[in-house]
């Protein structure tokens, strides 16, 4: 597959077959992941897999931050229905960035980290593995930050979800992209 292609076919998974996903793997696609554009060398990322119990742990807090509604059954559906959305998935991968006092600093950190998860997301792709790169509430309770040992100064900037694909969404019709160029001469 060329990169190309490997771009536009590249989907967000939500569902997996019950399958794991080798953390070895992963290492190894990371080795190549992390060679992207990174002002200055900070490489200011460092990544958590998340497997097995510390996964239900994390799903257990999910369960709580998403229990939402009005009745005691909407907060009880929505919890399982956050537990099932962290507890399902093969692996999770915690890709964490030390966040630089400096504002412009840290803006190209996470743009360099945001282009690490990608860079990922294709690696994974090409081996028939999919993710969904996951943010919210959850990554600033601070029991869920105490478990994936993250530090003060840490941001998480994902939560990405693995596994080999159940599912594969169609894709979605993008804008072109030259309706959204402009030119100055």
């Amino acid at each position: 597959m060329n990169l190309s292609q490997l771009i536009k076919e590249r989907r967000s998974i939500q569902l997996y077959e019950d399958r794991p996903v080798s953390v070895d793997l992963m290492k190894e696609l990371l080795e190549t992941a992390i060679w992207v554009p990174n002002h200055k060398m900070t490489e200011p990322w460092r990544f958590v897999f998340v497997s097995g119990e510390t996964k239900k742990q994390i799903a257990e807090i999910n369960r709580i931050v998403g229990a939402k509604g009005n009745t005691i059954e909407e907060k009880q559906r929505s919890g399982e229905i956050a537990f099932n959305k962290i507890n399902n998935p093969p692996l999770l991968l915690m890709v964490l960035m030390e966040e630089n006092p400096d504002q412009k600093l840290r803006e190209e950190d996470y743009a360099a980290t945001s282009c690490v998860i990608q860079n990922l997301s294709l690696l994974a792709w090409e081996k028939e593995i999919g993710m969904i790169w996951k943010t919210g509430a959850i990554t600033f309770h601070p029991e869920f930050r105490k478990i994936i040992g993250a530090k003060p100064g840490e941001k998480v900037v994902g939560m990405l979800q693995m596994g080999y694909p159940a599912k594969v969404p169609k894709e979605r019709p993008r804008v072109d992209a030259h309706e959204r160029i402009t030119e100055l001469n």
